[in-house]
């Protein structure tokens, strides 16, 4: 049967294609992706994690930092060879046709504005924590981060980049003081028993510390804003791995090493008092506000492209197209995505529920949006390769995570069906060609 293309629903994009890129260099790119994954859960989950199995935790550090390489590989091969800012959505419209790339791309768009007051709530319970004021506090911070995320987008990623390796580089500055000044207080004998509560207890503790390893799929929408994506993507995949590695490993030994026992669901900030004393704890939230912005800048930067590219391949409506070209920005996209925060927010704000609360609204989208990529990966890259070996171990990780969903995959359901009826009032599609090698 032959496709009719309209004005509407443009060809996709094929790897053949000329491709326009952007300005952004491998360090901006590496601050952004840092930024994705380096969440706020650094702060309180070493200590979760060390109460939960002991020193044994350190073990679902290392295997968690180990399949975190797979898993970024794989989006980076993807991004180096298919670079366009529909991120996963694109992929899977490669390899699974358009139904398949909307629902997956309306899942993580429309998972955005729902999560970013979660994230934005977390540094504002530590400035509330801070400054007093409690959770109205709290409202008009995580209020000001989103309007700060988006005032840095509006501009184009350029600015919000060259803020985000400022933002990297002072987070990386303050996780490393708070492990080396802590190391003198160091103890052996804080690592024995190593598996206090048995070598069964590693395996809630990396259940615990799933999300402080997610966010690689985000940056994916930002590969066709790189000078050299073939070249580039990898290059800064890899200096986020390297510097996530040493900033997760040293804070979750410290916090073991160190504190023992005494470990709060604070240790970050533990730390710094023994190094710094008592005055040093207001330090933690300047961290939590970085995190926040770093995470929330790398988010809202991916998915306001996403957003523009769904526009551009009728997958959401025609409007949100403008900015989908690399090196424009995608202020339509960008301002659902900001307004959608804030709607949250305020719902948060006269409901009374925890603000903490949205993120279980959006748990599902990530595991979802993770299958999908690496499922696609498997159709894509290339056969006989080592990261396609790669990809096949991320996506056996991938179905994991997505079994222990439950429950939070429930929006997501709602989405998808919402997604497909959208599909369904226009039979006039394109599907996409077999995919071609960059």
């Amino acid at each position: 049967m032959a496709h009719v293309t309209t004005s509407l629903t443009p060809d996709p994009i094929t790897a053949d294609d000329p491709v326009t890129h952007g300005g952004l260099g491998v360090s901006q790119g590496a601050a952004l992706t840092l930024g994705a994954v380096l969440g706020t859960g650094v702060i309180s989950l070493p200590g979760l994690a060390a109460q939960e199995a002991g020193p044994a935790s350190l073990v679902a550090w290392l295997v968690l930092v180990l399949l975190s390489i797979p898993l970024a590989t794989t989006f980076a091969a993807l991004g180096a060879r298919y670079p366009d800012g529909g991120g996963v959505a694109t992929y899977a419209r490669r390899a699974f046709g358009s139904r398949a790339a909307t629902v997956t791309g309306w899942c993580f768009y429309f998972a955005i504005p729902l999560g970013a007051p979660a994230a934005a709530g977390f540094a504002g319970a530590y400035v509330a924590d801070s400054l007093g004021g409690g959770r109205q506090t709290q409202l008009l911070t995580s209020g000001v981060l989103i309007g700060t995320v988006a005032i840095m987008n509006w501009y184009g990623i350029r600015i919000s980049g060259r803020v985000q390796l400022v933002i990297a580089a002072a987070l990386a500055a303050l996780l490393m003081v708070a492990t080396l000044v802590s190391l003198p207080h160091a103890s052996t004998a804080n690592l024995t028993p190593f598996a206090p509560h048995g070598w069964s207890a590693i395996a809630p503790a990396m259940a615990l510390l799933i999300w402080a390893f997610a966010g690689w799929e985000v940056v994916t929408s930002l590969s066709s804003e790189y000078r050299n994506p073939a070249r580039d993507i990898t290059r800064a995949t890899a200096i986020a791995l390297v510097v996530m590695g040493v900033m997760y490993l040293g804070v979750a030994f410290a916090t073991v090493a160190v504190l023992g026992d005494d470990s709060s669901n604070a240790p970050l900030s533990d730390l710094l008092v023994l190094g710094f004393g008592e005055p040093a704890r207001a330090v933690t939230t300047v961290v939590a506000v970085l995190l926040s912005l770093g995470a929330m800048n790398a988010y809202f930067a991916g998915s306001a492209r996403l957003g523009a590219a769904l526009g551009r391949d009728g997958s959401l409506p025609g409007w949100f197209a403008r900015g989908s070209t690399a090196g424009e920005v995608p202020r339509r996209s960008l301002a659902v995505v900001t307004a959608g925060s804030l709607l949250t927010l305020l719902g948060v704000a006269l409901t009374g529920v925890a603000i903490e609360r949205t993120m279980l609204l959006v748990t599902g989208a990530f595991a979802l949006v993770y299958v999908v990529g690496t499922a696609a990966a498997l159709r894509l890259l290339p056969r006989g390769t080592w990261v396609r070996r790669g990809a096949m171990v991320a996506f056996a990780s991938s179905l994991l995570l997505l079994g222990l969903m439950g429950k939070n995959l429930l929006p997501q359901l709602v989405v998808g069906v919402a997604a497909l009826i959208w599909m369904a009032r226009d039979a006039r599609r394109v599907e996409p060609p077999a995919p071609t090698p960059a």
